[in-house]
């Protein structure tokens, strides 16, 4: 008999990945599975059972693809005829990596309610330091 997880039975870890020398499509598999809570035995996909992920060093992943910098771009619409505005995959990585790491991550969860709740449980940071050291247990204590 299959056991379903209850929203109060969930314990929420707190994950810290650093994204430097790490390839930015493969590691943002990754932090979707753990958002998501596919790694866990008692995973149920009608609830977020998910970990909290904060990524470091967001600005030091590395980008595969030839022409990725200049080909891709990232559409925004606001509904008017006319007002699509579209960005450049290294004009954004400039500008806004810690978007680019919400789009790319939000591509991968459910398209729900659900999916909304999941992507707040992702903190991006350019750098190496992290407001989040208070939830994050030391090991071996």
């Amino acid at each position: 008999m299959t056991k379903i997880t209850k929203p109060s039975e969930i314990k929420r870890d707190w994950v810290v990945i650093d994204a430097n020398g790490k390839i930015f499509g493969r590691m943002l598999t990754q932090v979707a599975t753990l958002l998501r809570g596919k790694h866990k035995p008692g995973y149920t996909p009608n609830i977020d059972c998910g970990d909290n992920v904060i990524i470091i060093n967001a600005s030091k992943a590395v980008y595969t693809g030839l022409n990725k910098g200049e080909d891709k771009l990232y559409h925004r619409y606001s509904g008017y005829f006319g007002s699509v505005k579209s960005t450049k995959f290294e004009d954004m990585l400039k500008s806004n990596p810690v978007k680019l790491y919400k789009l790319a991550v939000r591509g991968m969860l459910p398209k729900t309610k659900l999916g909304k709740e999941m992507i707040k449980k992702l903190f991006v940071y350019e750098g190496s330091e992290h407001p989040h050291t208070a939830q994050i247990k030391k090991e071996g204590k």
